[in-house]
């Protein structure tokens, strides 16, 4: 009976009743039914807040009571919403408030005191001593909810609590205790880059992960040198390849030739020549006298090495060859494997590769420079320069000039800065050609004297491309640029210079230089200052130095806006990646009344937290696009955006979504070109289709901006991906015949049409690499880009951003052995784009045509026997191809017999309609090197035969392997350098190119016979 009057109850009104009572039993009565029914009586029960906050603060109630009171408050408060006040008293309700009760109460008021806690735990960090006061009873939660999950097993969750509230720790416990270490600390890397908003902070998580990736019994060096770079400790990676190179075992040489270049995709320059320095010289050989049988196509040359016959040794004594060949036979492969690491790290090795791949799988397509250049008025100077510049991207690394070298009078119509330009895409062409890129430049490089005699804007240009072509890589050529930028005052040519400089020594933060261009700074020349504020800041990037005020003051100083603007970007990349470092500075730059600066303190803010996603960051970025007077600041501020978000793409077009249908069309151009920077290369949909309407746009430089995004978004996507590429394909072609197109419209459809097919079509635009590094060129390469609004030749900039789409297996002499691989998808998926075919004449009027019956039946036997005769040799080709393949001569055979192979190398039919077409095939075989385009990474697999096996499981990029059959000759590609492209410059021979009859040995064309006179 008393348990259906309890069920029957309607009311709190008698517990309540109770809490009034004198005696503490009765009041502990109420409490405890008061606590099982708060859900339901929760209005009631508010009423009466005050007294059972009493009762928790009445010391002569029990300490249980007193718990159970606190609890109650708790579960009011937070059915009221207030949820400050129910954790404060969940916290004075003890072991009473369970965690692991599943409810959402218990749920809210977690996630309220993780959220909490981490909060205090941030300000103690951030505060000068160190020191907040944080409540031990919420500390207390804290770690029962972290042991609860390590207990669990739910090691992530606890992980992610740790780092979020800074203890570390808990982070080691749970990363130890967990089933599976490896995963769990990539986990954590992970997390580290993507959540931990704080520098500083982040530095000490990676310090800790790199401790526990020591102590693992099989070291996983790959993660650790990564680690290490983003603690930038040099010393830590030249220990590690140290050791693997000492070791005796092949395969640890190999993985040390992995790391070096898992490293060098990074990008960042300074870093891995302090490694390659700390690398110490074989004991008791000098350093680098000994070259490897087989050395890497561009070995490190070193000031110290003496004549073959005396010999310095590294203790001070010398040495005849002789008894350098006597040494520790140790010390001779040490040797070996140093040189060839050295070439690795710096950069000339990978770069020398790259440059092959593009030559030999270059997939241009001429015809579509053709149709732009028959359609582009001669009058129209922008739309004869963008020519030029598309040309430069779509053959960019490739060393193909061929459209230059048979359009040389319609080239020769460039004058002033358009020969600039002309000259500096020789550089994007020839862009990484190290060993000839002076010889190549040398007919329009400055000979001598302060002009030479040639034009200064060709001579500019070519100072411009030298460092286009050693961007990044410029130890071989500062000190020619340098001299060069000495030697003259011509505005031009110190323009070119400064750009050059720049480029070749970016972000070595070399004084020298520095002082050099700062000279040409202080001549306040307009044209020549633009170009050195830029190059300071190349120069300088992520240093965050002194010199950033110093070039603000000039900045102030100077009435032309060419210069404050060259400047304004300048500082902006000097805090490249500094984080919360650079708050001074921006709040600086952005507060300034000059809206030049505050343009650049939008630059500031992009590049700070470039690819960290910073709430903050975003906030401040929202803020200035629609707050700032100036519609310069508000454009750069919304395209600001994609720096700050190109690490998490999916989120850009949902947040410039509202500002992409703005009334202001700077801010439709800024959002168009936000997402291209973030979205680029990832065919993101989301991006296509925001950018879609902004194609239309009915101003002229939104459809500018939005068509070279979409080429942006949708490089090396082809139409079978996504159909609306073969639609923006045509819709670029139309515009560009259009004779009534805007100008401005125009030229950003022929930039589109290079970006498109960037690098022969083997590159895309990637700003972050496999490791999530941040790429410093890359992404320094499309900042400056961006600044194309104001001067045009900064263009090329945007082939500083082009990685290659390739898969190349190196053996462990670094040379790339010929083997097939397996892509488990249809090859129509990733194929390259069919080549345009020329629009075929015909008459204005088509009239029908009289068809005899006799012909028709004459046609139609002629007919059958052509398709009889097909299908025979077809049959006859597949015969004598399989037994081919069975003897290991021909490509190599699939993993699964019966499967049907996609074959290349079958000659062409002439299409003709077949009975019953055959069916498609579901993967392909590729064979080293290859294209592999970054949606087809996921389809890659090596076949379950094959003679190579890769160090590491990576579906692109440079990858060593492990040779499973060392005793068998090896068939390699790639077996030489794109020479005789090198001296076709504009049919001027390169100084001291030796000609070749074959360039490349995969791939090749024939060359064309000799002119010949027929007698009978």
């Amino acid at each position: 009976m008393a348990t259906v009057a309890a069920t029957m109850v309607s009311s709190a009104g008698g517990l309540l009743a109770m809490l009034n009572e004198n005696h503490p039993q009765l009041k502990f009565h109420a409490v405890t039914n008061l606590i099982s029914s708060v859900d339901r009586f929760w209005p009631e029960i508010s009423t009466s807040i005050p007294i059972i906050e009493s009762l928790y603060e009445d010391e002569e109630f029990g300490q249980h009571q007193r718990q159970l009171a606190a609890l109650l408050v708790s579960k009011v408060f937070y059915y009221l919403g207030e949820l400050d006040d129910s954790l404060s008293y969940a916290l004075g309700a003890g072991p009473l408030f369970d965690i692991s009760e599943d409810s959402d109460y218990v749920h809210t008021l977690l996630a309220k005191a993780i959220d909490e806690y981490a909060s205090l735990r941030s300000k103690a960090a951030e505060s000068s001593d160190g020191a907040a006061e944080i409540d031990c009873r919420l500390e207390a939660v804290v770690e029962r909810m972290l042991d609860k999950c390590i207990i669990d097993g739910k090691f992530q969750q606890g992980m992610g609590i740790a780092i979020e509230c800074r203890r570390l720790d808990k982070l080691e416990e749970a990363i130890i205790r967990s089933d599976n270490v490896h995963a769990t600390l990539a986990y954590s890397t992970h997390v580290s880059h993507s959540l931990i908003y704080r520098r500083e902070y982040r530095r000490e998580v990676l310090q800790l992960l790199v401790k526990l990736y020591q102590k693992l019994p099989y070291p996983d060096y790959l993660s650790t040198s990564q680690c290490l770079m983003f603690l930038d400790e040099p010393e830590g990676v030249a220990n590690i390849l140290e050791k693997l190179l000492r070791s005796e075992n092949k395969e640890d040489a190999l993985l040390a030739f992995q790391v070096a270049f898992d490293l060098v995709e990074n990008e960042h320059q300074a870093f891995l020549l302090n490694v390659r320095d700390r690398l110490p010289a074989p004991k008791s050989l000098p350093s680098e006298s000994l070259q490897p049988e087989s050395s890497d196509p561009a070995p490190i040359q070193n000031e110290n090495s003496t004549a073959a016959e005396n010999v310095q040794m590294t203790d001070g004594s010398s040495a005849s060859m002789t008894d350098v060949l006597e040494v520790d036979p140790k010390e001779v492969m040490y040797a070996e494997r140093l040189t060839k690491i050295k070439g690795v790290l710096s950069g000339e090795t990978s770069i020398q590769l790259t440059l092959q791949f593009l030559y030999s799988h270059n997939k241009s397509d001429l015809l579509i420079l053709k149709t732009i250049k028959q359609s582009v008025e001669m009058r129209n100077s922008v739309c004869h320069s963008a020519t030029i510049y598309a040309n430069a991207i779509m053959h960019a690394g490739t060393t193909v000039d061929t459209f230059l070298r048979d359009n040389l009078d319609w080239l020769s119509r460039a004058t002033n800065w358009a020969k600039f330009s002309a000259t500096a895409g020789l550089g994007v062409i020839h862009r990484g050609h190290l060993q000839q890129g002076r010889s190549l430049m040398a007919p329009y490089l400055p000979q001598g004297g302060a002009g030479g005699g040639g034009s200064p804007y060709s001579e500019g240009g070519a100072l411009y491309a030298l460092g286009l072509i050693h961007a990044n890589h410029g130890e071989g050529i500062k000190q020619f640029l340098r001299d060069s930028l000495r030697n003259t005052n011509v505005e031009v040519i110190q323009h070119g210079a400064c750009l050059g400089l720049g480029l070749a020594a970016l972000g070595t933060a070399d004084e020298d230089i520095y002082d050099e261009v700062k000279t040409v700074l202080y001549t306040d020349s307009a044209v020549a200052g633009e170009a050195a504020g830029i190059s300071m800041g190349l120069l300088m990037v992520g240093t965050a130095s002194e010199k950033a005020s110093e070039m603000l003051a000039y900045a102030h100083e100077t009435q032309h806006e060419k210069i404050i603007r060259g400047l304004a970007l300048g500082i902006a990349l000097t805090v490249y990646g500094r984080e919360e470092e650079a708050d001074t500075l921006i709040e600086q730059m952005t507060q300034d009344q000059d809206p030049i600066l505050r343009y650049g303190g939008m630059y500031a803010l992009a590049l700070a937290h470039r690819g960290t996603a910073n709430n903050k960051a975003i906030r401040q970025l929202l803020h200035f696009a629609v707050s700032d007077v100036s519609d310069d600041v508000r454009r750069t501020a919304v395209l600001a955006l994609g720096f700050v978000l190109y690490s998490e793409p999916a989120q850009t077009p949902r947040i410039v979504s509202l500002l992409s249908e703005s009334y202001n069309p700077h801010v439709r151009y800024g959002a168009a070109l936000a997402v291209g920077i973030s979205c680029a290369g990832t065919g993101l949909s989301e991006a296509i289709s925001l950018l879609e309407p902004l194609t239309l746009d009915a101003v002229d430089f939104v459809r500018q901006g939005a068509l070279i995004a979409m080429a942006m978004v949708m490089v090396q996507i082809n139409e079978a991906s996504d159909s609306r590429v073969g639609t923006f394909r045509r819709q670029l072609e139309k515009i560009i015949r259009d004779k009534h197109e805007d100008t401005m419209s125009k030229m950003g459809a022929i930039l589109a049409s290079g970006i498109l097919d960037a690098g022969g079509r083997n590159v895309t635009i990637r700003l972050l690499s496999k490791t999530k590094h941040n790429k410093v060129t890359a992404i320094v390469g499309l900042a400056v880009f961006s600044q194309f609004w104001y001067w045009y030749p900064l263009i090329y900039f945007v082939s500083l951003s082009f990685s290659p789409t390739a898969f190349i297996g190196l053996n462990y002499d670094l040379k790339v052995p010929r083997f097939g691989f397996l892509s488990h998808a249809k090859p129509f998926l990733f194929e390259y784009p069919k080549p345009t075919t020329a629009p075929t004449t015909t008459s204005a009027v088509k009239l029908p045509t009289a068809v005899l019956s006799t012909s028709a039946k004459a046609k139609a036997r002629a007919k059958k026997e052509a398709e009889q005769k097909a299908k025979a040799e077809k049959s006859s080709e597949l015969e004598s191809l399989s037994s081919s393949l069975n003897t290991g001569k021909g490509k190599p055979s699939s993993e699964k017999d019966g499967e049907v192979m996609q074959v290349d190398s079958l000659p062409e039919k002439k299409a003709e309609p077949e009975p019953e077409p055959e069916p498609e095939p579901t993967f392909e075989i590729l064979t080293n090197p290859a294209r592999v385009v970054p949606a087809q990474e996921k389809f890659i697999k090596f076949l379950e035969d094959s003679r190579y096996v890769p160090v590491k499981s990576a579906p692109s990029g440079f990858v060593l392997l492990k040779d499973l059959r060392p005793n068998e000759p090896e068939v390699l590609s790639l077996t030489d350098a794109p020479a005789s492209a090198a001296s076709r410059t504009t049919g001027r021979p390169a100084v001291g190119q030796q000609s070749s009859s074959s360039a490349m040995a995969v791939d090749d064309e024939p060359q064309v016979p000799q002119p010949f006179e027929y007698t009978s």
